[in-house]
């Protein structure tokens, strides 16, 4: 038998005290919490299964390699000076794009099956772990459902399509393709995340409008078409704006590809619309309404994606401490690391059981649910995206120098961390959205209450500070201290969800260490934490808690 092992006898040195690879792994079967709050959501372990096989394979780590090193190219012209205004991607992103289509990233939510929006959070979390680059686009097609499925004057091609379990990157018009991904072209450069400041104006032709104007962010631009903001004689309306007509491109210019800090292996540009001809979807004025049930989704998957670069982050810290010895003692034997460690596990638990609660009241048919859904994907959009740099950060950290280098995928999950605390509404703008929504909709104050008081009775330290948060605000804080109310919200609902559902020694831990503060201002600065059950649960399956 020849020995395929990477030589470790190098004629200078012998190599060892180093990890051995990870060879193809199954993301879903080794991950014991996602299994849970999969089963509390009703999620569909089948499908999970599958995709966490599919992604979790060593080869897909290798694509996601090259998916981010080659960066998507702009090409503006052929070579007889004619446009193209194309973006071409490395083979590796392409591959990303038709494992996670074929799965159904996009349409599992819209299929009617059991836990279909949890079941889709679920994939967004394993997909995050490995090349989150690619998810872009599928988010944006999945959350586009509700907008599109009220147009129409569309043609049933765009939502079947959005629907299709395939990834079709073909430059034709949607009436010739097999399926069709969504962007989304919203923010300007005057205005930012105030679009009401657009000045991209539409003029009537026909049936159909002609847009002109620019666009300071365009995510995913080869996508098929593009949700985007225009004024029709100065009100703010919503249009679709096809990427390819019959026989021609449509007046769609691509300016620049923004050069980001991370989420290389997808593309986003500065745009312009030169007449580009477009579809209005709602009522003229309503744009902003129209265009929110499409944020209202991808918000959702900007509050389960963190969780999936936690996991990565952590599993490779914990894989590095089981096989690293310093001091004459494995890395996951010192006191010190095992505490840091399970101190971060915390913070990734707490934001996984989270979101997936909120996803699986977006699978809910009742007002209470929506109205749930509506303030809590805002407190976990906002809790999540503010420990995630945090932790991996701290992952990094445990790996010492390697940490820092691109053999390893730290430094992919370090530049992706900040990413979906910025997009589809930065800090201050999800803050300013969960007071708005408790002070305008009394359903919301009131499904809130019953989520926080489901966990009464249950831990005395939980029931002390809810008691004192509520004696702090007994109404809608003031907005100088959104910041601080929504975290001290999300951070006991968070809480309330453990207690109800999560080992002791996590809703324990958690609660002593989020809820009373019982800790320093940074990762592992705790004690008395249950360090080998909370440890045991970042163990691949058959691992043990070491």
């Amino acid at each position: 038998m020849v020995d395929c092992n990477p030589g470790s006898d190098l004629g200078t040195h012998d190599v060892y005290n180093q990890p051995p690879g990870r060879g193809d792994r199954n993301l879903w079967q080794d991950d014991e919490p996602l299994r849970e709050v999969a089963a509390q959501a009703n999620a569909q372990h089948k499908v999970l299964d599958l995709y966490g096989g599919a992604l979790g394979q060593a080869k897909m780590r290798d694509a996601a390699r090259d998916a981010n090193r080659y960066a998507p190219e702009l090409h503006l012209f052929d070579s007889g000076g004619r446009r193209l205004d194309e973006v071409r991607f490395h083979p590796a992103y392409h591959q990303f794009m038709e494992i996670s289509a074929a799965a159904g990233y996009s349409a599992v939510a819209w299929e009617g099956g059991p836990g279909a929006h949890a079941t889709h959070a679920a994939m967004v979390y394993l997909a995050s772990q490995v090349e989150p680059g690619h998810c872009c686009p599928l988010t944006m097609s999945y959350a586009s459902i509700p907008v599109i499925s009220t147009a129409d004057q569309l043609s049933d091609d765009w939502r079947s399509k959005l629907l299709a379990r395939q990834y079709d990157p073909s430059i034709r018009p949607v009436a010739e393709k097999q399926a069709v991904t969504l962007g989304m072209a919203m923010t300007e450069k005057q205005g930012g995340s105030d679009v009401r400041t657009n000045t991209t104006r539409a003029e009537p032709d026909g049936e159909v409008w002609r847009l002109t104007g620019h666009k300071w962010f365009c995510s995913a631009p080869m996508s098929d078409g593009f949700l985007t903001l225009a004024k029709i004689s100065g009100r703010l309306t919503c249009f679709l704006v096809p990427r390819w007509l019959q026989g021609e491109r449509n007046r769609i210019r691509i300016l620049r590809l923004k050069d980001k800090l991370g989420n290389r292996s997808n593309a986003s540009a500065e745009i312009e619309y030169d007449r580009a001809l477009a579809y209005q979807i709602g009522d003229p004025g309503q744009g902003v309404r129209t265009i929110l049930e499409m944020v209202h989704h991808t918000r959702l998957d900007t509050s389960i994606a963190p969780a999936g670069l936690m996991r990565a982050a952590l599993s490779e810290a914990h894989h590095w401490t089981q096989h690293r010895t310093a001091f004459q003692k494995r890395l996951i034997d010192q006191p010190l690391m095992r505490t840091v460690l399970a101190d971060l596990t915390l913070d990734w638990e707490g934001t996984l059981a989270l979101a997936m609660h909120v996803a699986s009241a977006f699978d809910g048919t009742t007002e209470q649910d929506r109205a749930f859904a509506r303030i809590g994907v805002a407190l976990s959009k906002f809790m999540a995206n503010k420990l995630c740099p945090i932790v991996i950060c701290e992952a990094m950290e445990v790996l010492g120098g390697m940490g820092y280098v691109e053999d390893t995928p730290l430094p992919m999950l370090y530049r992706e961390a900040p990413l979906n605390g910025i997009w589809e509404g930065s800090g201050n703008v999800i803050c300013l959205d969960a007071l708005r929504t408790l002070e305008k909709e009394p359903l919301a104050v009131e499904v809130l209450a019953t989520e926080l008081d489901a966990a009464t009775g249950l831990s005395r330290r939980y029931d002390s500070a809810l008691k004192q948060h509520r004696a702090r605000w007994p109404s809608i804080p003031p907005e100088v201290e959104a910041r601080w109310f929504v975290e001290r919200t999300a951070l006991l609902l968070t809480a309330s969800i453990l207690i109800r559902h999560a080992p002791d020694a996590i809703a324990g831990g958690f609660v002593a260490t989020r809820v009373s503060a019982d800790r320093g201002r940074i990762p592992g600065t705790v004690a008395n934490l249950d360090v080998d059950s909370i440890l045991s649960r970042m163990a691949p399956a058959g691992q043990g808690g070491d």
